[in-house]
């Protein structure tokens, strides 16, 4: 009996390419999908000389060709950081709009189930704490984060749209930060941020006076929560994170003690539109899918500071790649 066929967009991402590893051990077939703008053909290349492997140069923006039988698509590509989405606005709106679209139409053509990664950023910044999947958010459309936090909005309308209209199988995940080995250093979040700072010998670097909050999930459990979504019969929203909170000064505290820096915080202004808080609120993940997360931050961070100190010591310097201009 053939092994089933799943197309994960995305793949030579950060969590892309977790999720490609996850389906290789379950035993999919695996179809991995990028155009590497912000992935990294070194996070999949060990899966190369695997016969359950293979690889498609290509913007989902763009129409989608994948022959033979599908029988689960992924939706990942998208960039997911500040750092990303305000260089390349553009190409952040069009991957969660024409992207998730040619994507769905694929999945409709194959009779395949999809998955598609939405985010917190849903939320904007949240008048409700911790967040359920009932709240509607409280984002600004045009303000810097409007790009990606509207394309996310937009797909999760489309991705029901599908649902409802086509009888489509979908699921959405709702994704709260994540950290873990292939992250990068560069990519302007909090903890390669901190890490990497840390590694460089430069003070770590809070906005605003560091009372802002995130929650912070490993991203093994992560892949573990969308794995058992994408098996499930819940066509809803579902939050996948961990909920344990903490102020983003008191984290930069937690870099300095596991890193043994001798570097001190310093303060600069918060950006625009900046969360405050950041927290789910996981009951339906623990209810519906019997998923919570298993691995503490003190683990976590262990596992993954680890892995930045095995990195190239240019890859401490490197900048942001330039990425190829918004069309």
């Amino acid at each position: 009996m053939a092994n089933k066929r799943v197309l994960i967009t995305g793949a030579a991402g950060f969590l892309g390419s977790h999720l490609c590893d996850r389906f290789i051990k379950e035993g999919f077939d695996v179809i991995g999908m990028d155009n590497l703008i912000t992935g990294d053909i070194k996070n999949i290349e060990h899966l190369f000389k695997l016969k359950e492997f293979e690889f498609y140069h290509h913007d989902v923006s763009k129409f989608i060709h994948v022959s033979g039988p599908l029988d689960y698509i992924l939706h990942f590509a998208s960039p997911a950081s500040p750092i990303d989405y305000l260089k390349i606005p553009i190409q952040t709106l069009k991957v969660s709009s024409l992207g998730t679209h040619n994507c769905l139409g694929l999945a409709l053509s194959k009779g395949a189930r999809m998955l598609v990664a939405s985010t917190s950023e849903v939320y904007g910044d949240p008048l409700v704490h911790p967040q359920t999947e009932e709240y509607w958010g409280n984002v600004n459309p045009i303000g810097p984060r409007g790009v990606y936090d509207e394309a996310k909005r937009f797909q999760e309308a489309i991705t029901m749209a599908y649902h409802t209209f086509h009888h489509l199988e979908t699921r959405i995940v709702r994704i709260f930060n994540t950290y873990g080995p292939r992250m990068r250093l560069n990519d302007g979040r909090a903890l390669p941020a901190f890490i990497g700072q840390a590694l460089r010998g430069e003070d770590l670097t809070v906005f605003g006076d560091g009372s802002q909050t995130r929650s912070f999930c490993f991203v093994a459990d992560l892949v573990e929560g969308i794995y058992r979504l994408l098996m499930s019969d819940h066509e809803q929203p579902v939050n996948i994170g961990n909920p344990d909170e903490i102020s983003l000064k008191d984290f930069a505290e937690e870099i300095i003690k596991l890193t043994g820096t001798s570097q001190k915080i310093i303060y600069k202004p918060l950006p625009t539109d900046d969360p405050k808080q950041r927290q789910p609120d996981i009951t339906k993940a623990k209810e519906i899918l019997g998923w919570q997360p298993t691995v503490n931050r003190a683990e976590g961070l262990k596992i993954t500071y680890e892995y930045f100190k095995s990195l190239p010591q240019e890859e401490l310097y490197k900048l942001p790649k330039e990425f190829i201009k918004a069309k």
